[in-house]
C-alpha cells in the first residue's frame, strides 16, 4: 500500500465496527473511570460550561457514561449517544438510575436526532470522522441549536492513525459553522483544545 493510499483511506470516518471490536477486547480502552489526563479534562470541560445553559444536552459520543453522569447532574436533559453497542450497555450500567438521561445508539452524521438543544458536545469524537462527515456534523449541529445554544468542542492534540488530527478536525467545523458560530471562549494546553461557541 502506497502512502497516497494510506493517506486516502484514513480520512474516511471510522465505522461502529472499528468501535464495537475495540470495546469487545477492552471496556474502557481509553481509561476514561481511572486516567487522571480523563478527571483533569473532565474538570475543564465542566468549568469551561459554568456560564452555558445547560437545558437540554447533546451528547455526541458518550462511550461508557463518565462525562455523562457528570452532565446529567447540571442539566434538565441529556441525550447521549454512541455508535458502539457494547460501549451504550456500559454507560447504561453506570448511569441508568438518571431520570434525566437518554441513551441511544447513533451512527453520527447519517443518523441525528430530532428537536432542539441548548448544548451539544463533541468530547474527544470529531477526529474519528473523515473531513467531509465534520462538515456535515457541522451543518446538522447549527441546524439543532436552540436560540441561545451553543456547542463545546474538545479534542486531544497528541498524533493519532485517526482521520482528523484534534486541530484539523476543530478547524473543518468552524469553517463550516463560521457564518452561523462564533468562538466565546477558548482553551489549550500541551494535550487538548476546548473551544466553546456560541451564536453569530
Amino acid at each position: 500500500m502506497t502512502s497516497e493510499t494510506k493517506s486516502t483511506k484514513n480520512r474516511r470516518s471510522f465505522s461502529s465496527k472499528y468501535f464495537d471490536e475495540l470495546y469487545a477486547k477492552d471496556k474502557d480502552p481509553w481509561r476514561f473511570e481511572t486516567s487522571p489526563y480523563e478527571r483533569a479534562k473532565y474538570s475543564a470541560t465542566l468549568e469551561i460550561l459554568k456560564r452555558q445553559r445547560l437545558g437540554r444536552v447533546f451528547e455526541v459520543g458518550c462511550s461508557i457514561g463518565i462525562l455523562t453522569r457528570a452532565l446529567a447532574s447540571k442539566c434538565d436533559s441529556v441525550l447521549a449517544v454512541d455508535g458502539s453497542a457494547i460501549a451504550l450497555a456500559s454507560a447504561r450500567q453506570k448511569c441508568g438510575d438518571l431520570g434525566n438521561l437518554t441513551l441511544a445508539q447513533m451512527r453520527i452524521p447519517a443518523e441525528w436526532p430530532s428537536g432542539s438543544f441548548d448544548l451539544i458536545l463533541f468530547s474527544e469524537v470529531l477526529y474519528f470522522l473523515g473531513p467531509d462527515d465534520i462538515q456535515v456534523t457541522a451543518r446538522k449541529t447549527v441546524q439543532s441549536l436552540s436560540s441561545s445554544g451553543g456547542v463545546l468542542l474538545v479534542n486531544w492534540l497528541g498524533e493519532t492513525d485517526y482521520p482528523c488530527s484534534g486541530d484539523e478536525a476543530c478547524s473543518v467545523f468552524l469553517a463550516a459553522t463560521k457564518e452561523s458560530l462564533k468562538v466565546v471562549q477558548s482553551q489549550r494546553n500541551e494535550d487538548y483544545r476546548l473551544d466553546l461557541l456560541g451564536q453569530v
